[in-house]
């Protein structure tokens, strides 16, 4: 089992330069407790998220940590030119020394990309596009494309990426069809907010397929779920804080389609607090040992080989932050080791 980091970087309460710091000082905690990998959301004109340019932050985390591998969760690719960011990949990937890790998506909110002029309607098409676009210009030293959305034309590309052929590539799961493409390209794959009854089918798909390609069980992908997670050294301590900090939290999630009078697509499905967020497993706050024992039965349960756990979210602040990932690198990362 390994362990990963998921951050939205949304509004803490605080001025944004401190955002940013002690960020930064909680993502070089991440690298010290051993997480594999640091996940950063990109969103628009909203207090969920504050790195609207993930690339900029990230650039700073590649100076920060030593081992942790990151990356956004995800690039919204209808909003870059491919051309830019096939080098921004091959910058960052360069500049941690092949830690980068490549998440890609079209992007969930119809409001935000529809800020950029991207036609929502036609934002698979065009991920899609841009998706191939990117994965020839990493892999080759000319780019050549002719498509509806792009077109380039013996482009010279003299980036490269440490990690080859590309960075690896990551994507968050929500639709039982992209399994198939996930194993067929080696794509690591998250979901967010599923139940474990509802993950174990798509776990179970994607190691099917895999086995069907032929491809060696040692060298599955990560096949993760997202979970919010507060650790203490009480029960109730943990659950103060998180239910606390949930709040804002759960308002920064809808705020933006709440004032464009755009139906939220979680509504149903994101509880208002965080004690129902628990009582349906999809979160969890409490001592190390119900961290341990939760893990457990949501690896059981879905089948998964790799937990996200997003620990720093609303108004927690970096202390709380902090002795969450200190209690939880002693005391539940080493009962999963070799796991």
């Amino acid at each position: 089992m390994r362990f990963g980091i998921f951050d939205h970087l949304d509004d803490g309460g605080v001025p944004l330069g401190q955002l940013f710091e002690e960020r930064l000082e909680l993502v070089e905690a991440y690298d010290r407790a051993g997480f594999y990998g640091y996940h950063l959301a990109e969103h628009h004109a909203t207090p969920l998220g504050y790195a609207p340019s993930p690339g900029v932050f990230l650039s700073a985390v590649a100076q920060r940590t030593r081992q942790l591998r990151f990356g956004p969760m995800v690039y919204l690719l209808p909003l870059y030119h491919p051309l830019r960011l096939i080098e921004e990949i091959c910058m960052l990937d360069q500049m941690s020394g092949g830690r980068f890790l490549l998440g890609v998506g079209r992007g969930i909110s119809p409001v935000e990309v529809g800020f950029f002029g991207v036609d929502f309607a036609h934002g698979m098409e065009q991920y899609e596009e841009a998706l191939a676009v990117v994965r020839l210009g990493l892999t080759h030293s000319e780019l050549t494309y002719r498509g509806e959305f792009y077109s380039f034309d013996a482009v010279p590309i003299v980036l490269k990426p440490v990690q080859l052929p590309h960075p690896p590539l990551w994507y968050g799961i929500s639709r039982p069809e992209t399994v198939a493409w996930a194993a067929e390209n080696d794509v690591n794959l998250v979901s967010f907010l599923r139940p474990m009854s509802a993950m174990r089918s798509l776990v179970d798909q994607f190691r099917a397929d895999w086995a069907a390609l032929g491809k060696p069980p040692e060298t599955l992908p990560c096949i993760g779920v997202t979970r919010h997670l507060v650790v203490a050294e009480t029960e109730r301590e943990a659950r103060n804080i998180a239910e606390r900090a949930y709040r804002p939290w759960r308002r920064n999630m809808a705020v933006l389609w709440e004032q464009r009078g755009v139906p939220f697509p979680l509504q149903g499905e994101l509880a208002d607090e965080f004690a129902v967020l628990q009582d349906h497993g999809v979160g969890f706050a409490g001592t190390p040992g119900g961290a341990r024992d939760y893990i457990a039965a949501q690896a059981e349960g879905s089948g998964i080989n790799y937990f996200v756990c997003d620990m720093a979210f609303g108004d927690i602040t970096l202390a709380e932050a902090k002795r969450s990932v200190e209690l939880f690198a002693q005391e539940v990362i080493p009962a999963f080791a070799g796991g």
